[in-house]
């Protein structure tokens, strides 16, 4: 019983972790329009990957991970 309360203690922990990471702060001296890419197929690890892929896209300056499912979002300012 004692592993089970751990291993969800240690699950309530992580998810609450993850929360936080995805809770950062917009900025402030302009405003930017985040789409999801429409060419990044797989689970976004590194920003710098999805940064060149949405570089290519037409429209778009940049991008950067982001969300529980970690997608790509291309970024550009509106």
């Amino acid at each position: 019983m004692e592993k089970f309360s751990r291993s969800v203690l240690s699950l309530v922990l992580f998810m609450l972790v993850l929360l936080v990471t995805e809770m950062r702060p917009m900025a402030v001296e302009g405003r930017t329009c985040e789409t999801k890419s429409s060419e990044y197929k797989s689970i976004c690890l590194f920003d710098a990957n999805c940064d060149s892929v949405c570089k290519v896209e037409p429209g778009f300056d940049g991008g950067h991970c982001h969300g529980f499912f970690r997608r790509c979002y291309c970024t550009k300012p509106s």
